[in-house]
């Protein structure tokens, strides 16, 4: 036996089945599956093909279609999904990650939630040294001059940006920050290409961050990680090396929380769902 796969003596076959029948169908088309899919799919004669579905209509992991029956994914599922969301907060998720990210760069790594298109910063861990920055928890930061910000803003629709902003308006924190949409809006469309976003001293003189969004199930961007640092410590080609390796990192919090990857996000973007 493989030592890294579970002891068969301890699974319980008829609970694998019903799993595995749940996998299927959620992997199907809206067309759902019938008994003669299943059946032959799990390898399983009809009866106890049929006997397992209608078992997990009844708890509420399927559904029945007609005409058939066919099946589909059942409402238990919704709140299960919304369950584990819950058990599952982006800090405690976040967090091994950030540790990784200092240990790799020396500097400062944040992970934010999106609060109504804004970064809300729910964990940090400090990197070496004595520059200490100023970043406490749970306040919302502007979306278009910090890197965490303008990577979620990059997920969104271009019209969307531009309603978001003509609410919010565009305050100047220093010399650098981008106070016109459709410099903004350029700058997202670089963003979605490269993966990540740069802060080059637009919230705060002297300081630089990069940033890379995150997604969940659904592909909806849920949040971001970033790093922060001096500017006079982050030449170009240093800030390029960190943006690929705060994406990478990015999309392992993606597949954490159940989402796709940065390339995933590419795609979707260059199909057309900007606005």
């Amino acid at each position: 036996m493989d030592d890294a796969r579970p002891d068969q003596r301890y699974l319980v076959q008829s609970v694998g089945r019903a799993l595995d029948m749940v996998a299927l169908v959620a992997d199907a088309d809206s067309a759902g599956l019938s008994v003669a899919d299943l059946s032959k799919m799990l390898r399983l004669s009809k009866s106890s093909t049929l006997a397992t579905a209608r078992t997990l209509v009844a708890h509420g992991y399927l559904r029945v279609i007609e005409p058939g029956p066919r099946y589909r994914l059942g409402m238990s599922l919704i709140r299960l999904g919304d369950l584990t969301a819950r058990q599952f907060p982006i800090a405690e998720i976040c967090n091994p990650v950030l540790r990784i990210i200092v240990e790799e760069t020396g500097l400062t790594a944040r992970a934010a939630v999106v609060d109504n298109g804004f970064p809300l910063f729910v964990a940090r861990v400090d990197g070496p040294g004595t520059v200490r920055f100023h970043t406490p928890l749970g306040l919302r930061e502007p979306a278009h001059a910090t890197a965490a910000g303008k990577a979620i803003l990059s997920s969104m629709a271009d019209d969307d940006v531009r309603a978001m902003f003509h609410r919010a308006g565009f305050p100047a924190h220093t010399d650098n920050t981008l106070t016109d949409i459709e410099a903004l809006l350029k700058q997202l469309e670089l963003v979605r290409v490269r993966g990540f976003a740069v802060d080059d001293e637009e919230d705060v003189k002297g300081v630089a961050c990069i940033g890379a969004p995150f997604f969940n199930h659904a592909g909806a961007c849920v949040g971001a990680l970033s790093v922060t640092g001096l500017k006079a410590d982050l030449p170009e080609p240093r800030i390029e090396g960190l943006g690929t390796a705060i994406r990478a990192h990015a999309d392992q919090v993606s597949v954490l929380v159940g989402g796709g990857r940065h390339a995933d996000f590419d795609l979707f973007q260059r199909d057309g769902n900007r606005g």
